[in-house]
Parts: structure tokens; C-alpha cells; sequence
């Protein structure tokens, strides 16, 4: 009756506060069978809910008694018991330790090599839900020899046992490289990757993490899951119609892409941006946010790759992403992209200035809603793209509408321009803005006024007179009405 009223979450309170959980311990050493299996399963859905409860069985000093069970009694009892350590496991590295303290690690291991696929599957996951917490309590599920076993495991034929065992062993492989190096050293990499195109979405999302957290740490790490041959299959993981594997599979694109531009250049040949940027496009929100940043990190490593990203059609979506997007962190990562990939070349630049991008970014810099690394980013995307760009008519809007520390930049830019272009010369007097760039107020001797000094001797002495002297009058005139 416990176990069963424990499986909903408005009885919780109730149950604590009738004290079951010091009801529950003496049947753990019940007679029945049975009743010993139920007990650890009412255990099990109680630690399951919150913390309080879970730091509730260690104190009632359950776990020994559950440790020496598991290697002792049936598999009924060893999939409640092993439940029971997952669920307390779960909630903090404290709690996960007190369980590696009392032993339970030996014990889970040796139900890895269960003959009962439900017995290994509930081990595995109590391991993966311990690792996961941090590099100390993963090595110490590493120490205990769980590796080769998990591996084992993703051979079984039970998808359930397999996409428990890919999840633990990615879990291992985040903290460190020396972790996942120990993941990748019992052949885990080749395994994983056969299962790429496996039919089971569950099972791909787990696959395609754990590839991504050994391909994370280095270089080395990243060539070795490449050297498994998973491109161009992983690709196709970029149009499933589950979301999260496609964010999976774009986690593992970038997490790739980031190392080196060798490696950068091994997705493009293989079509991966192509296909990175088609999948931003048809999926919203966190789905698209690690495709963005691996569009970044391959724009990032040189002017070529940069070059791909564009013909890739990407700053078209990248720019829809920036207006689109309701959560100011999926901004700031298509406003850092952009800056990637418009700060090598004015060729580049005006790829991206053309999309009318720029305005966009500003308004998110100057916006007082938005936050502090979006406005971060934006100024660092901006900057890095006027530095560059030399399309003139995507810059004469910022002479009104931005402030001194964008202004600079742009001003700067139309002094390098002018010099050289006569058409572009005559455009800058007739759409008002070698007017409006007499209106700056610049320091004498300062950057700002050498740079409008540079744009002024472009012209006839008489024409930038006439401009400043109308300014004159009219600052004249304002003051004494």
C-alpha cells in the first residue's frame, strides 16, 4: 500500500510525516520475499521525490542493509534495491558519496554481469545517476571497473539496457579527458558509433551525447571519434523529427568543430554546415542553439572556413535567429556567430551587413532589457563587423543612431572609404552625411576628430564651409529663441 500510494506526489507528506520511513527498514529484512522487494520499491519512490527524503534513507541507515541485499537476494530485489540507490544518488554529490561510501559500487558492478538484462539496466543506471555528479564520485565508478562493463552492455540487444548503459557512459566521459579517455580505451567509440543510425530516438539522443562529451576535451579525443567514420552519418541525425536529436547531433557537430580548423574543414567537405544551418531553420529555440555556436566556432578558425559558412546560406538564418528569438542567451550566441564570420574581410563584413543585421544588433546593445552578456556580445559583434566593413550604405544609418563608442568605428570606416571612392564621395554629400558628420562633437586631437578631419579633405573647402556654417546657424539660431 505504501508503494503504491507513494507513487503520487500529493501522499508524500502525509507518508513522512506517519514516519514510514522507519516502518519501512524491518521489512527490507522481511521473511516474504516479496514484501522485502515492495519495501525497497516504496524506498525507492519516496527518495525518488525530493532530497529531504532521500537524505532520510541514508540517516535511517537503509543503505547497508540494501548494499548487502543486492549481492544476496533475486533479481526482483536487486532491480528495487539498485532503484533505491539511484534515486537517493540522484539528488547531490553528498548523497551520491554516502552511497560509494557504504560500499554499493562493488555491488552494482557485479549486477553489470547479471544474466537479467532488467537487473544490469537498473545497476547501470545507478552508476550513470553517481558519475554524473562530478570528475571525483565518475572516477570512483571507474575505479570501481564499471567501463568495460557498460561497454559490454551497449551490446546487449535490449534497447532499454543499451540506452541506459550509452547514458552512464556519457556521465563518465563529461568531467574530464582523462575520464573519457578511460571510456574511449575499452573500445567504446566503435560501438557508439554503429548505433547512430539505430531507429530508436532515445537511444540516438544517448549516443550522440556521449560521443559529444568524449569529442569535448581535445583534439585527439575528437579525431578518434572521427576516425569512427561518423560522418556523414551523423548528418542525417540533423533532419530526425525528435528534437533533441538533432540538438545531440548539432552538440556533437560543434563540439567537434571547435578543436581545429582541420577538423572544421572535414565538416564543411562532408556537407555539415549545409546541413547545420537547414537544421537551425526548421526547429525553435534551446534545439538550435548549439547548431549557432558551431557555425561560430567554423567561421572563427580562418577567412575560408568563415567564406563556407556564407555560401552556406547561414547569416540569412543566423539574423532570423537574433530577431526571432525570444531568450536574450540564443541571441547572444547568433550575435557572437555573426561577429565570427563578418570580422575577417569587408567581403565578409558585407555578407553580413547586407541581411540588415547591424541595426538589429545595436538596438540589443543599447536595449536596457536586454542582458548583460547579450549587450556583451552585441558590442563585440558589432565592433568586430565595422572594423571591416566598407559597405557604406549599411554604415550611414549608425552616424545617427549610435553612441560615441559605436560611432568611432563607423566614422572611422567612412575615412578609409571616401578617400578612394568619387561615387561614394558624392552619396555621402547628397544623402546628408557629410552634414551629419559636422554635427559630431569630437575632442580636438582625439581619434573621432582625425578621423572626420580625413573625411573632410576628401571634399572642397567651400562644400564642408557650407555644411559646418549651416550647422553653425542653426545652433545659433536655437539658442536664441
Amino acid at each position: 500500500m505504501v508503494a503504491e500510494l507513494a507513487t503520487r506526489p500529493q501522499n508524500i507528506e502525509t507518508l513522512q510525516n506517519a514516519g514510514v520511513m522507519s516502518l519501512l527498514r524491518p521489512l527490507l529484512l522481511d521473511v516474504v520475499p516479496t514484501i522485502q522487494q515492495t519495501a525497497a520499491l516504496a524506498l525507492g519512490r519516496l527518495a525518488n521525490y525530493n532530497g529531504d527524503l532521500a537524505e532520510a534513507v541514508v540517516k535511517g541507515d537503509i543503505l547497508p542493509q540494501l548494499v548487502y541485499s543486492l549481492a544476496e537476494q533475486n533479481r526482483f530485489y536487486k532491480k528495487a534495491a539498485a532503484f533505491v540507490l539511484r534515486a537517493v544518488g540522484k539528488h547531490s554529490p553528498q548523497l551520491a558519496q554516502a552511497i560509494v561510501d557504504c560500499g554499493a559500487l562493488d555491488t552494482l558492478v557485479i549486477c553489470l554481469e547479471d544474466f537479467d538484462p532488467g537487473v544490469k539496466e537498473a545497476a547501470a543506471w545507478a552508476l550513470g545517476y553517481i558519475a554524473r555528479h562530478n570528475a571525483e564520485l565518475s572516477q570512483a565508478v571507474v575505479d570501481a571497473g564499471a567501463v568495460p562493463l557498460l561497454v559490454l552492455c551497449i551490446q546487449e540487444p535490449e534497447i532499454a539496457l543499451k540506452r541506459i548503459a550509452a547514458s552512464a557512459l556519457s556521465d563518465i566521459s563529461k568531467h574530464s579527458p582523462e575520464l573519457a579517455q578511460t571510456v574511449v580505451d575499452v573500445g567504446a567509440i566503435a560501438h557508439l558509433a554503429q548505433m547512430i543510425l539505430n531507429p530508436d530516438s532515445k537511444l540516438k539522443r544517448q549516443v550522440l551525447s556521449a560521443l559529444s562529451q568524449i569529442a569535448k576535451h581535445s583534439v585527439d579525443l575528437a579525431e578518434m571519434v572521427v576516425e569512427a567514420e561518423i560522418f556523414p552519418v551523423v548528418l542525417t541525425c540533423l533532419k530526425d523529427k525528435d528534437d533533441y536529436v538533432k540538438k545531440n547531433a548539432s552538440t556533437l557537430i560543434r563540439e567537434i568543430a571547435k578543436h581545429t580548423p582541420e577538423l572544421s574543414q572535414l565538416i564543411v567537405n562532408t556537407g555539415g554546415v549545409a546541413a547545420v544551418t537547414d537544421c537551425i531553420g526548421s526547429c525553435k529555440g534551446n534545439i538550435r542553439l548549439p547548431g549557432i555556436m558551431m557555425l561560430g566556432y567554423v567561421a572563427a578558425h580562418s577567412e575560408n572556413l568563415a567564406m563556407a559558412v556564407i555560401v552556406s546560406k547561414a547569416v540569412p538564418q543566423l539574423s532570423v535567429c537574433l530577431s526571432e528569438e525570444p531568450e536574450d542567451h540564443i541571441k547572444a550566441a547568433a550575435a557572437w556567430a555573426l561577429g565570427q564570420i563578418g570580422r575577417h574581410t569587408p567581403e565578409h563584413a558585407r555578407a553580413v551587413a547586407v541581411t540588415n543585421t547591424l541595426p538589429v544588433l545595436l538596438s540589443l546593445y543599447m536595449s536596457t532589457e536586454s542582458s548583460e552578456d547579450l549587450q556583451t556580445k552585441s558590442k563585440k559583434a558589432i565592433k568586430s563587423i565595422l572594423q571591416k566593413c566598407t559597405y557604406l550604405p549599411a554604415l550611414e544609418p549608425f552616424l545617427y543612431d549610435a553612441p560615441p563608442n559605436i560611432l568611432k568605428h563607423v566614422v572611422g570606416q567612412f575615412s578609409k572609404v571616401l578617400p578612394h571612392d568619387s561615387k561614394a564621395r558624392r552619396l555621402f554629400v547628397t544623402s546628408g552625411g557629410l552634414k551629419k558628420v559636422q554635427e559630431i562633437k569630437a575632442g580636438p586631437g582625439s581619434l573621432l576628430q582625425e578621423y572626420i578631419n580625413s573625411i573632410n579633405s576628401c571634399y572642397p573647402e567651400e562644400i564642408v564651409s557650407r555644411f559646418f556654417l549651416g550647422v553653425q546657424q542653426v545652433f545659433v539660431s536655437f539658442m536664441t529663441a
